[in-house]
Order: C-alpha cells, then structure tokens, then sequence
C-alpha cells in the first residue's frame, strides 16, 4: 500500500514522505489516525496545497510537546498504593494509574503517552517510565510508589 504521511511517525518518516506500508498497518492504524492519507493522484495534490499547514501544525506540536517536556524534568509523581509487608502491591500500577495521578497533581498526561519499559509496577519504590510526547520528544519520570496506610 503507498500512502503520504500527513504527520512524523516514528520509524516510518516525515511529513510529506511516500512510503509503502503493509496493508493492514495503513487501513488499520495510519488511515483511520489521519497520520497519512492514500497515494493518488487526487490526494497527491490536495497534500501539496496543503503542505505549509499540516508543516505549520507539526511544527506546534513539537513546540508544545517542548514545553510539555520542560515542565515534566523536575516534576516527580508520587502513588500511594496499598502493599503487603515485603514491598509487593496489592495490584499493580499501569499506565493508565499513573496518567491519572498526574492529572490529579496538576500535570496533563494522556494514558497513550506513559510507557512502561519493563511492563506494570508491582512493587513499592522508585521506579523510571517514559513519556512519549512526540516522535521526537522521550521524557524521563520518576515516579514512587508509596505503602498506603
């Protein structure tokens, strides 16, 4: 399937590249997303008039996700959750826990921007995950996980 990619997508290209994907990648994921569009002839045109906006709109995105990024160096986030006796929680703590206790401590994430290298937190402690603010732009969050009385 040829497609152009309206957006930057990681490990695929940048705005404007004519890439061939999979079929199933391109109906399934960039298509419905608005990532990239088919490569007619029609839509080969339209991009081209279009090309200084959709630049403009990237190009704000990443100054945003910069900013974003600056606020998140310091910041550390902290869960009280409830653990036994030896440090193990009752549960675990996933991306969409940690979303939402930064939300409630005064910084927006979005649950599709936490990543958990080393899959779900079960125990209590600092631990590391990254956000993913822009194909671009990987932040660093310390996040600890407190024992809840």
């Amino acid at each position: 399937m040829d497609i152009i990619l309206l957006q930057k997508v990681a490990n695929l290209g940048n705005i404007g590249d004519r890439v061939k994907v999979k079929s199933g990648f391109g109906r399934n994921y960039l298509l419905p997303s608005g990532k990239a569009t088919l490569a007619t002839p029609d839509n080969i045109k339209r991009f081209e008039a279009r090309r200084a906006e959709l630049e403009k709109a990237a190009h704000e995105h990443l100054s945003s996700a910069e900013q974003r990024a600056a606020q998140l160096k310091e910041f550390k986030l902290v869960i009280p959750s409830k653990a036994g006796t030896e440090g193990k929680l009752f549960g675990s703590i996933g991306t969409a826990d940690i979303a939402e206790a930064a939300t409630k401590a005064g910084i927006k994430i979005e649950r599709s921007e936490v990543r958990l290298p080393n899959g779900a937190l079960r125990t209590i402690g600092d631990h590391s995950v990254v956000l993913h603010l822009h194909a671009d732009i990987d932040v660093p969050l310390a996040v600890t996980i407190v024992a809840e009385e």
